[in-house]
């Protein structure tokens, strides 16, 4: 394992690059997503509903189905990769962020509307910075379920470290199969914990004072 990995040690860390730069930006796009629609819907309860139903359902949806259904509209490579990185990464988001906007005490918006504060300013100055907490981790979640699904999208040739699993189980009974699937495997381990750990710092960092615990 170790002769495999020293003699491709660049190929990994660029794949790896690869995988973390694909959930990374993914999950942006997928972060602005969310909160516009969760900012829209959750002064409303059908559209929470909607919106709610909508993610239950989405994370049941097996992510290679999608993929293949999304081969033959946009072809294989990065774009169908983001496009379902992308789907399953909004998903926890933005349950998260409906629940973390609905659940604020009535009263601390009732005071803000005291003071003169406009929908818009409620919104940004109020619910969105105490539903924060919550909104990170639904980001986290979203993160470690992105990194799976990154591996996935390699049967459609995205990159990433995918493309070591698949490798290694396409040649199973060859001599570096297993070292593929393995260095492939705990390749996205590392990444996972890696990226969660950035977005814990994140987290303490934009949530305010007040809020930690």
């Amino acid at each position: 394992m170790l002769d495999f990995v020293s003699s491709r040690w660049m190929d990994i860390l660029f794949r790896s690059y690869q995988h973390a730069s694909l959930v990374v930006q993914s999950l942006v796009v997928a972060t602005i997503i969310a909160l516009l629609i969760a900012m829209l819907v959750s002064s409303r309860p059908w559209g929470s509903a909607v919106a709610n139903a909508v993610s239950s359902i989405g994370l049941t949806l097996p992510s290679l189905a999608l993929l293949g259904l999304a081969v033959p509209l946009v072809g294989i490579g990065t774009l169908p990769s983001v496009m379902i990185v992308i789907f399953y990464a909004t998903l926890p988001i933005l349950r998260n962020a409906i629940v973390g906007l609905q659940n604020i005490d009535e009263d601390l918006l009732e005071s803000a509307r005291g003071q003169g504060m406009s929908r818009r300013a409620v919104l940004l100055r109020v619910r969105l910075p105490m539903a924060w907490p919550v909104i990170m981790t639904g980001i986290r979640v979203s993160a470690q379920m992105s990194m799976g699904v990154a591996a996935i999208a390699a049967y459609a040739l995205g990159p990433g470290l995918g493309g070591y699993i698949f490798s290694g189980l396409s040649q199973i009974g060859g001599a570096n199969a297993l070292y593929y699937a393995l260095a492939g495997t705990i390749g996205v381990i590392i990444v996972a914990l890696i990226v969660d750990l950035v977005l814990v710092l994140i987290a303490r960092l934009t949530t305010s004072k007040g809020l930690l615990v």
